[in-house]
């Protein structure tokens, strides 16, 4: 079927249930996808959305699976979560496995006491680190409130355990003025992480040993080739970037972040930027009169999943495919979590 005749089907089924039907769009969704969305953003804004629109009763998240996840424990209890596509999932979030985090923050909490340690889980993360970490006093963040959510946490206990990007742990570690030696990374096949009980005590912030592998392909020589083509230009990357790279670059931020910071660049201007390449692409067809580049074509092979013809097939079966089921177990816990986020 032609990409017209899909969207004008999404289109009038949309206009069939005006109200009753919500669809969230990530930033890293191909343009026509992300076009028909009622809200697009990235995961801190559509599950804000989520959470506060009463009228839906269906929501058709355009994502990766843990943000749908994270829409359901949001939603309300006449509302039903779909994805396009069940196998649109995360690596990153698939390297923080519950039992490996309960067995760290066993050996850490027996080390530095329980109430010295707060964990923070990035939103990038399963139903059950969320639910861990609403049953332990913590919080979820984004990568727009990182640096909130660490102060939030800082406040109530001397240490951070965060689960799973190290990149941005340590990025947000880093504008915050934590000292390296105080930030310690956890290998979960190792004992102790890979550390020792005088490291663990002295640390502020322990990293769980995650990464993205959309934002670790970029690189330090990428800025230094993009530099010398281009000399006058801006480089602003994604803070799931390696340190190295976010250093090197004239700014970082979340989606958010990168889109405000090329709507508010003047006209003429070069922005190079460091993330997932759909949202390049999106920012250069919508602001023409700037030049906007990928520091390096970067693709989520996940979010990628998701095209016109996966979502017009849950549209056709609304309420009845890819439902998205938290068991009500992690849900409490979870729903803790993303509550204290959204309270900030």
């Amino acid at each position: 079927m032609e990409e017209q005749n899909l969207i004008k089907r999404i289109l009038d089924i949309k206009k069939e249930f005006g109200e009753k039907l919500v669809i969230l769009t990530h930033h890293y969704q191909r343009r026509a996808v992300f076009a028909l969305g009622d809200y697009g953003g990235d995961s801190f804004e559509l599950s804000r959305k989520a959470s506060l629109d009463k009228a839906a009763q269906f929501i058709v998240f355009c994502g990766v699976h843990f943000m749908a996840e994270s829409a359901e424990i949001l939603s309300r209890p006449h509302q039903i979560v779909q994805i396009p596509d069940l196998n649109a999932g995360c690596p990153m979030a698939d390297m923080a496995d519950i039992a490996d985090v309960e067995k760290a923050w066993g050996e850490v909490i027996a080390i530095s006491g329980k109430n010295s340690v707060t964990p923070v889980v990035y939103m990038n993360a399963a139903a059950t680190i969320k639910d861990f970490c609403g049953r332990n006093g913590g919080i979820v963040c984004t990568s727009s409130n990182t640096p909130a959510a660490f102060a939030w946490s800082f406040k109530r206990r001397g240490k951070i355990f965060f689960f799973p990007d190290q990149h941005l742990g340590r990025n947000t570690g880093n504008k915050m003025g934590i000292k390296p030696d105080q930030m310690i990374l956890w290998n979960s096949d190792e004992p102790l992480g890979g550390n020792t009980a005088e490291s663990i005590n002295n640390a502020q912030i322990i990293l769980w040993n995650g990464f993205c592998h959309v934002h670790t392909e970029f690189k330090v020589d990428n800025i230094r080739q993009m530099k010398e083509k281009y000399p006058d230009s801006k480089i602003v990357v994604h803070p799931e970037c390696p340190q190295e790279v976010v250093e090197f670059s004239d700014a970082a931020g979340s989606t958010s972040f990168i889109v405000k910071y090329v709507e508010e660049a003047s006209p003429g201007s070069t922005i190079i930027i460091g993330t997932e390449f759909n949202l390049i692409d999106r920012l250069a067809a919508e602001y023409k009169d700037k030049k906007i580049l990928p520091l390096y074509e970067s693709i989520c092979p996940n979010m990628y999943k998701i095209d016109l013809k996966k979502l017009l097939w849950s549209l056709e079966n609304i309420g009845k495919v890819n439902v998205i089921k938290v068991p009500e177990t992690i849900k409490k816990g979870a729903k803790v979590a993303l509550d204290r986020m959204l309270a900030l």
